[in-house]
């Protein structure tokens, strides 16, 4: 064989043992996740359909956290700006904090500076900020970040006062409003997300009550606006021991993942009305060890890059 032809013969294996590439038109969706305590930063996989999901970059961190108090990268929230030109992150830096993280990328490759956003410097008795959530308030053309905090009064104990969800606002990251309470149903609640759906904006969040049973079951509320307020708190639509959810828009069925984290695996359900619910938990391939994260669609040629680039 001469050199041409192994090196043609070579080109084909690799081709081979990476996997196809998605064609242009095909969609692409990308999960954001982390492993073990958050030491090593930010890992992604990647799918076509939503079910089956594979790692990138071999199961290794895209990107080491180096900021907050316990410099973690916990429950990444990954988003695509409005304009597709740049993606925002921002993540849970420490169990005990006043700090999240956020860093910035056009291409998921290459990282700006990392940045420790105070979002609760200024309130009293707050005792962390965990699983911080992005989304894009088209109506109002800005940003939120809204997480789950425990704000410890005089005289209180985590089991009276437990965690509510905060939020701040943003147009550029650089400037933020002071955070204000998002949603307090009046009992403890973590891994805020949401979906937009049929004109109105879904809140999912996590029941975190302890008494007089552990609920630690998913549930959603509902607004007219992204910033609430929240109502008709719904009834448990996932099984318990469950937390982090995230949404993935596919066609016209909204998938909801969810860690269960008692049994060390992932599970989904999807929905065409937000009511109805589909578990589709066994038709789910996830990574080994992934843990709270974001999905979300991008195109396909962010993906192809993003494949390209792993060693």
């Amino acid at each position: 064989m001469n050199r041409e032809m192994k090196k043609l013969s070579l080109a084909l294996i690799g081709l081979l043992c990476s996997g196809p590439l998605p064609a242009a038109e095909s969609r692409s969706y990308l999960f954001s996740y982390f492993v073990g305590n958050g030491e090593d930063g930010l890992h992604l996989a990647w799918s076509t359909n939503g079910y089956n999901w594979d790692s990138l970059n071999h199961g290794r961190s895209l990107l080491t956290p180096v900021v907050g108090e316990s410099k973690l990268m916990r429950d990444p929230s990954l988003l695509q700006a409005p304009d597709n030109k740049e993606f925002h992150l921002v993540w849970t830096t420490a169990w005990k904090g006043k700090t999240i993280g956020y860093a910035h990328s056009k291409d998921l490759v290459h990282w700006s500076e990392q940045k420790a956003v105070p979002v609760m410097a200024d309130q009293s008795g707050a005792e962390n900020c965990w699983a911080p959530e992005l989304f894009y308030d088209k109506a109002k053309r800005q940003y939120l970040i809204f997480w789950a905090s425990t704000v410890k009064h005089p005289g209180s104990t985590n089991g009276e006062s437990g965690h509510r969800l905060y939020y701040v606002t943003t147009r550029d990251f650089q400037t933020f409003a002071p955070a204000r309470s998002f949603f307090d149903p009046g009992f403890s609640v973590i891994d805020g997300t949401m979906v937009e759906h049929g004109g109105r904006f879904y809140l999912i969040f996590k029941d975190e009550r302890e008494r007089p049973a552990p609920r630690k079951d998913l549930r959603l509320a509902q607004s007219t606006s992204a910033e609430g307020p929240w109502e008709q708190v719904s009834e448990p639509f996932t099984r318990t021991w469950v937390e982090g959810p995230t949404p993935l828009q596919i066609g016209d069925e909204t998938f909801v993942y969810f860690d269960c984290y008692r049994d060390k695996h992932y599970g989904a359900l999807k929905s065409e009305d937000l009511q109805h619910w589909e578990d589709v938990t066994s038709r789910l391939s996830m990574p080994s060890g992934i843990r709270h994260g974001t999905a979300l669609e991008v195109s396909a040629e962010i993906l192809k890059a993003l494949r390209a680039a792993q060693p």
